[in-house]
C-alpha cells in the first residue's frame, strides 16, 4: 500500500511542476531558471507545512499522507537534478555570478520556507 501511496502522489507531483514549468516559461524570456527555483521553494514550504500539518491534523492515519503528499507529492514536484544541471549549465557559459546567486538563493529560500512551514511564521 506505501507505494502505491507514494506512486499516487508522485505523479501528481509531477503533473504539477510539468504545469508550473510551461506556465512560468510563457511569461519570462530571461534566461535564468525561474521555473525551477519557484518549484523547489514552494516545495521546500509545502513540505514543512505538510510534515507540521499532517501530523496534527490526521494522527490516525499514520504514516499515510507524508507517504502521499510528502514524499510522493514533494518528491516528485521539486527537483535537485535539474537545479544541479542548471547551475552546471550557467558555469559552463560563463555566468558564474548568476549561477552563484541562483544556489545562493536557492538554498538560503529553501531553507528559510521550508522553516516558515514547518514552524510558522514568526510571531
Amino acid at each position: 500500500m506505501n507505494w502505491l501511496l507514494v506512486g499516487i502522489g508522485g505523479m501528481i507531483g509531477a503533473l504539477m511542476r510539468y504545469q508550473v514549468s510551461r506556465y512560468i516559461n510563457g511569461r519570462f524570456t530571461v534566461r535564468f531558471p525561474y521555473p525551477t527555483l519557484i518549484v523547489n521553494l514552494s516545495g521546500a514550504f509545502l513540505l514543512g507545512w505538510f510534515t507540521r500539518e499532517l501530523h496534527s491534523y490526521f494522527p490516525a492515519l499514520g504514516s499515510a499522507p507524508m507517504l502521499l503528499l510528502g514524499v510522493g507529492l514533494c518528491g516528485a514536484y521539486t527537483t535537485f537534478s535539474t537545479f544541479s544541471y542548471e547551475v552546471m549549465t550557467m558555469f559552463r557559459e560563463r555566468r558564474e555570478m548568476t549561477a552563484l546567486f541562483y544556489v545562493v538563493l536557492s538554498c538560503v529560500g529553501g531553507f528559510a520556507l521550508s522553516a516558515i512551514g514547518l514552524f510558522g511564521l514568526p510571531k
